[in-house]
């Protein structure tokens, strides 16, 4: 029925269905579905490239457990949470590096709380909720992200949900490949105006072939790991779901 909830056969028919390349729209017509119902179950559950029947299926069971233990609102979890603890550190952690690698505090937090998500994906209150900030702040951070494709953005209801996007360190990686062509326009065009035979048009010019070589090579790299992930997930797939 429509309302009722996916089963572990419509886990598995919806994994076919990417398998076989079919669209959002054909496996929830397939499935009798709407089409948001699959493309939340998708979302929540690794994405179009990561999703797994069997363990969107366990995942699912575990939540509804998680949610019958939850305490009361009020009451803060054990101090002694080891596992809490580490996720945390782990996420400081990861959170530092991108600030390292010249991403805002915010951003990165913003994007590492995404990341550590166990769906990918959280709306815009739960990212206030979680980092206790305004949603100005969120906004701003979730912007910069969207423009780099490194998330993307869903009407639910009256909420907005942001997701991760599968195939972030790919999109990342061109974006910096395509900063690398436009740096080595940028000096192309300063060597040709001060000219091949000055000491800053040799400078100018040595730094465009540079750059020019480099975002080739990281253009070329990309593309061949992104085959390579996409060929191995299928064979992955099968596994995980014991077919």
């Amino acid at each position: 029925m429509p309302g009722a909830r996916l089963t572990a056969e419509d886990r598995r028919r919806i994994a076919d269905g990417l398998t076989a390349g079919l669209t959002y729209a054909e496996i929830a017509r397939r499935l009798g579905r709407s089409r948001s119902t699959v493309t939340r179950e998708i979302a929540r559950n690794g994405g179009p490239h990561g999703y797994r029947a069997a363990r969107a299926q366990h995942a699912t069971s575990w939540r509804a457990r998680r949610r019958k233990r939850a305490p009361h609102p009020g009451v803060a979890p054990a101090a002694d949470s080891r596992d809490a603890r580490t996720a945390r550190e782990f996420e400081e952690q990861f959170t530092a590096i991108m600030v390292q690698s010249g991403m805002s505090p915010m951003t990165a937090k913003v994007f590492a709380a995404l990341f550590v998500s166990e769906s990918g994906s959280l709306t815009a209150t739960e990212l206030v909720r979680r980092l206790q900030v305004s949603p100005a702040t969120i906004s701003n951070a979730i912007k910069w992200l969207e423009q780099r494709e490194m998330v993307s953005r869903q009407r639910e209801a009256r909420r907005t949900r942001y997701f991760l996007s599968p195939d972030v360190w790919y999109r990342t990686w061109l974006a910096s490949a395509r900063a690398m062509a436009l740096w080595a326009d940028t000096t192309r065009h300063g060597a040709e105006i001060f000219g091949p035979d000055t000491p800053t048009g040799d400078r100018l010019r040595t730094t465009s072939r540079f750059l020019e070589l480099l975002g080739h090579d990281m253009t070329q790299a990309a593309e061949h790991w992104r085959q390579a992930i996409s060929l191995n997930r299928p064979a992955t797939r099968q596994r995980d779901d014991g077919r």
